[in-house]
């Protein structure tokens, strides 16, 4: 709480303001055009009444601009509320400015003094018009305010006590009385604290991971960036709009791994993409096979014409052949023998990859080095980036990249690929990052996809952590999907797209491709090692995918983050919950999936009709988006049957007639 100047004047007490991130240490995240809701506890010594405000201003270098304000109300035992929309991206500043105002604590005590047995007024109208005669003065930038104060002056002089009420009662005169309120004595909250505002795809996306060297499907030809744009257009045709390339720089030959990653690469293995560096260059390069920078600038050039973002992979890994270990020995681990550590995490080793020493003596210049090489890929279109197991690398570096990247090229995303400790994935979003990965791929029963859901959005994680669903990846193929069919996939792509407003899938998934590497959750005959042979004009079940993102898209209610909530069902393998819009009230949505991906699950769902602007006995209309049937309810009780053959979900459109 900020102390005024004169150490003797009342002041307003301000505290628990929400949403904060840790304090207000680091930005709340939002997205433009949304509802954003900020409260406070606000309140004083004494009976006056009290007066507050909501201000913000944008954070940009020379801007002009200054605060703009809106009021905030109460809520109830001295909590204060507002609601705004950002309407544009940015940083924001913000604070809360609260007083004790004179007019309507003049008001309010005339007003009482009305009821009772008080027959001489004079004092207290005098009182009032002095309280307007401060009014006009303090308007005097305003010549209409000025003279509509002074009207009222010259109307309270001469009104009947019983009709001075009348006077202030229209909301235009009390606007004008509150813009030109007293705040030499006002409190405002201690520090500023901030509201990072991004554009709607920062929060609502639908990614694609493929490999650009398998572009055209076949395991004995590399294929080049001008054999993606097909690829490209596939993805469109489902539905993404993000399509995620993992690195694209030359691989690495000392210790470059074989298929099913063995230890020694045949003549023709490609090696693994996050190997990166060799004669042919680092991380400013691309690889020979897949052509050159030209070629992938007018790739992002044509993706960006069919409405699709190409993200890059940002892997600070380096190859034995990486020109950084020739020039910059010293950023890279040594072993008391003067050779360089690879990478391990056991019992998993990575032979073909040196990590980076962040703590090493020349640091700031390998900083520098790190930011400008994103900075070199945003001059050439990316404006996304996955960056590659963040939590191995300083935190306090990432906080300083992306502070530095967003200077230069604001609206620049970053999708954190940490599976690992909860508080590190957690910080990862407090300090910048745009979205993240998380333990969704894992979650199978209903009680732990509920716990983990209210966790991202219920909580605080709501307000800095950004969840991307993603069911399966080149390194993760779990033990629920192996060689499982349809069903399965079908499930778990309907719960990543409808539990979250982003999510993403590593190609193949759309052809269920299931075949596992014994005992473990990876796939066999990875991607990661080899090219891979694959009928791309396979139907598989990219139908499902294609409606699952098109509603995606028809519906607001799907495309707000935290507008979430779980509906009981009786049945332990029925997932219910409903979705909303704040933007748009007709997108009602109840999702019910079956989590058994073997067998026909029934069950009545309870709904809560009166949050669902239901009355009870109302007839209802509820469409299945996905199979286009329509059935009429009545109750909050209402039976569902869900078949993994056919049907194993329901996204169904609430219509009250």
């Amino acid at each position: 709480m900020a102390i005024s100047e004169n150490p003797f004047a009342p002041t307003v007490v301000i505290s628990n303001i929400s949403p904060l991130v840790e304090g207000g240490r680091f930005a709340t995240k939002r997205i433009e055009g949304e509802l954003v809701r900020v409260e406070a506890d606000i309140f004083k010594d004494g009976h006056d009444e009290i007066r507050a405000k909501f201000l913000w201003k944008k954070i940009e270098k020379g801007s002009p601009l200054g605060w703009s304000e809106t009021p905030m109300s109460p809520v109830d035992n001295d909590r204060w509320a507002t609601e705004l929309r950002f309407e544009e991206p940015g940083l924001y500043e913000c604070k809360i400015l609260a007083w004790a105002d004179a007019f309507s604590t003049w008001i309010h005590d005339f007003e009482r003094r009305l009821t009772g047995d008080q027959e001489d007024f004079a004092t207290d109208i005098e009182e009032g018009r002095i309280i307007l005669e401060q009014s006009a003065e303090r308007a005097s930038s305003s010549r209409k305010d000025v003279k509509a104060i002074k009207e009222l002056e010259k109307e309270l002089s001469k009104a009947d006590p019983d009709d001075i009420p009348e006077l202030f009662e229209s909301s235009d005169t009390r606007d004008i009385l509150y813009r030109h309120a007293d705040l030499s004595q006002a409190t405002e909250n201690e520090e500023p604290f901030r509201f990072m505002v991004e554009e709607k795809l920062a929060a609502f996306s639908a990614w694609y991971e493929f490999f650009p060297r398998s572009a055209k499907g076949k395991e004995n030809e590399h294929s080049t960036f001008r054999d993606c744009l097909p690829r490209l257009e596939d993805a469109k045709k489902m539905g993404f709009d993000i399509v995620y390339f993992p690195p694209i720089h030359p691989i690495g030959h000392t210790a470059r791994k074989g298929k099913n990653n063995t230890l020694t690469a045949k003549k023709d293995d490609v090696g693994s993409p996050w190997a990166i560096g060799a004669k042919s260059g680092g991380h400013r390069s691309v690889e020979p096979l897949l052509g050159d920078l030209d070629d992938f600038e007018q790739l992002v050039i044509d993706a960006r014409d069919i409405g699709i973002e190409i993200a890059l992979d940002f892997a600070i890994n380096c190859s034995p052949d990486h020109p950084y270990v020739k020039d910059h020995p010293e950023w890279f681990f040594q072993r008391p023998d003067g050779t360089i550590k690879y990478a391990e995490n056991p019992p998993k080793k990575y032979q073909d990859i040196y990590p980076i020493n962040f703590h090493c003596e020349g640091w700031e210049e390998l900083w520098e080095e790190l930011l400008d090489v994103v900075l070199f890929w945003v001059g050439k279109g990316v404006r996304i980036f996955r960056v590659d197991n963040p939590h191995t690398k300083p935190v306090s570096f990432w906080e300083w990249l992306i502070a530095r990247v967003q200077e230069v090229a604001p609206g620049t995303m970053f999708l954190s690929e940490a599976f690992t400790r909860p508080r590190m994935m957690e910080m990862l979003g407090k300090i910048g990052f745009t979205q993240s990965y998380t333990y969704f791929t894992w979650r199978q029963t209903k009680e732990e996809i509920i716990e983990y859901v209210e966790e991202l959005t219920k909580g605080e994680m709501r307000n800095y952590y950004r969840a991307n669903f993603w069911p399966n990846t080149p390194d993760i193929l779990p033990y629920h999907l192996q060689n499982k069919g349809p069903a399965a996939f079908k499930i778990r792509a309907a719960l990543a797209a409808t539990l979250s407003t982003s999510w993403g899938m590593y190609s193949g998934y759309e052809f269920c491709e299931s075949e596992p590497l014994e005992g473990r959750e990876e796939y066999l005959d990875s991607e990661k090692f080899q090219l891979k042979e694959r009928d791309w004009n396979a139907t598989g079940i990219k139908p499902f995918i294609t409606r699952l993102n098109q509603v995606r898209q028809a519906e607001a209610a799907f495309q707000e983050y935290a507008n979430i909530e779980f509906i009981d069902s009786d049945s332990n393998q029925v997932l219910a919950y409903y979705r909303w819009s704040d933007s748009d009230p007709e997108s009602r949505i109840i999702v019910t999936v079956n989590l058994d991906a073997n067998y026909k699950q029934d069950s009545h769902i309870h709904l809560p009709l009166e949050k669902l602007g239901i009355e009870e006995g109302q007839e209802f209309q509820v469409t299945d988006l996905l199979y286009g049937e329509s059935y009429l309810w009545r109750d909050s009780t209402n039976f569902v049957s869900l078949d993994p053959r056919t049907k194993p979900v329901h996204i169904l459109k609430v219509t009250v007639s």
